[in-house]
């Protein structure tokens, strides 16, 4: 099917989800008021992805940088980090801090203001552009595709901030030196025969203890320049 006249159903969902819930009373009924609530975290879900494939497929080349992605800690790279985005954008639109101090949520208010009001105007243009033209994308919905893509990348990286400690520029090239390193210990290791690559294809249970020692001495020893130099300081190892 056209990724127009997915989005357009999986839309439908979505507002179908909402109208339940605003019509359901919480507290006579908050089995129900679960079940609706957990019914629209996945069909948002489903939105959000129809609409990604759609921004590759329109704007591949006009999508916002994600460069700073590599500053978040890896336990919040998962797949629904853009659903939770979502969420906590009307969390704070409705005054519910969730994680965070007050202030800060005060802060990011008008950045969830702006991402909600634009994922309803996307929302919008592309319903109307499934049932009259599903089958471009003019210029007016690639402005807002656009946009609407700009204020998530903004969101994201300002919320996510606020919550945890995110990398500098420093400690993002010094973890990638230690790659470098590992890579580089590995590939004279193959050489030298301290290990096989039958050993690596096999996820060998002694190499998670061979390679890290095998770098401590190529980063001493090989590479006294490197990422373990003893002339750094702690902060710089």
């Amino acid at each position: 099917p056209r990724l127009l006249s997915q989005f357009f159903f999986a839309d439908e969902r979505v507002t179908r989800v909402v109208a339940e819930i605003n019509g359901l009373d919480a507290e006579l009924d908050p089995q129900q008021y679960l079940v609706l609530l957990n019914q629209l975290h996945l069909s948002q879900a489903h939105l959000l992805a129809v609409l990604e494939r759609i921004m590759e497929e329109c704007i591949p080349t006009q999508r916002h940088s994600r460069d700073y992605l590599v500053k978040f800690p890896e336990e919040l790279l998962v797949d629904n980090l853009g659903n939770h985005m979502l969420f906590a954008a009307e969390c704070l639109l409705a005054g519910t801090f969730l994680e965070m101090e007050e202030s800060d949520g005060a802060q990011l208010r008008p950045q969830a203001r702006n991402l909600l009001c634009s994922l309803e105007l996307v929302r919008t243009v592309l319903r109307e552009q499934s049932l009259s033209q599903p089958n471009c994308y003019p210029e007016p919905v690639r402005a807002v595709l656009i946009q609407f893509d700009r204020l998530f990348a903004e969101f994201e990286l300002s919320y996510v901030s606020s919550l945890v400690a995110v990398k500098s520029p420093d400690e993002i090239y010094r973890q990638q030196e230690i790659i470098v390193l590992f890579c580089e210990t590995v590939e004279r290791a193959l050489h030298l025969g301290y290990l096989t690559q039958e050993m690596i294809d096999g996820y060998e249970p002694l190499l998670m203890f061979t390679i890290p020692r095998l770098a401590i001495i190529s980063g001493l020893l090989i590479y006294p320049e490197g990422p373990l130099s003893l002339e750094r300081s702690p902060e710089e190892m």
